[in-house]
């Protein structure tokens, strides 16, 4: 643990294995974790509660983050609906600059850390995996979860919040120059989570 602020960014798109490689590098390095969709997440079931968006990240408090329901697909979608506002990023962008320059360390995940939130990040990671190895793996997620949807209509909803995600005119998603690419789509979680691991020692030096 270091006293010293050391921010770590890992941008990549739904279902490529971000969150999960964010929570062990975290673990690993004894550092604070933040999903940032769970921002978005928290915005977006206000909103499907009658919320007007902005307003609701605007008056978003740490607690929104831990309602149950966020990891639902209606929310999933409701979040990416509201990405696309810049009022809504941008009463956002303060809670997640602070967070991410916490004295001890801190692991961020989500669609623009690397380019937006935090472009001086000491470790850039993109993680990322191809279209249909990511909807399999959401729709085994869904299906454990006691979802029934069918894997055309997740593989469609993947590929909608990439088309809106990537094609945004505020903050789209894509990696920083910088950033070092970790495709999932043949790795196990353990090597990906090796590979993260991997890459910040060597930027730690």
């Amino acid at each position: 643990m270091t006293s010293q602020s050391f921010t770590i960014a890992i941008d990549g798109p739904a279902a490529a294995g971000k969150g999960t490689i964010s929570k062990a590098v975290a673990a690993h390095f004894g550092f604070a974790h933040l999903d940032t969709g769970l921002l978005y997440r928290a915005v977006g079931s206000k909103v499907l509660m009658g919320e007007q968006p902005i307003r609701a990240a605007q008056a978003l408090v740490a607690e929104d983050l831990e309602v149950d329901g966020l990891r639902t697909a209606e929310v999933a979608q409701a979040a990416s609906k509201v990405a696309v506002i810049g009022d809504v990023r941008q009463a956002l962008v303060d809670f997640q600059r602070s967070f991410a320059r916490r004295a001890g360390g801190a692991v961020l995940d989500g669609r623009d850390i690397g380019t937006v939130i935090c472009p001086s990040a000491e470790v850039k990671l993109f993680v990322t995996a191809s279209a249909e190895v990511r909807a399999e793996r959401r729709y085994l997620e869904l299906r454990e979860g006691g979802s029934e949807s069918d894997f055309e209509t997740v593989l469609a909803d993947v590929k909608a919040r990439d088309e809106r995600d990537m094609n945004r005119a505020e903050a789209p998603l894509k990696p920083a120059e910088d950033a070092i690419v970790i495709d999932t789509s043949d790795l196990s979680i353990e090597a990906a989570i090796a590979a993260a691991i991997g890459v910040i020692k060597e930027k730690q030096g």
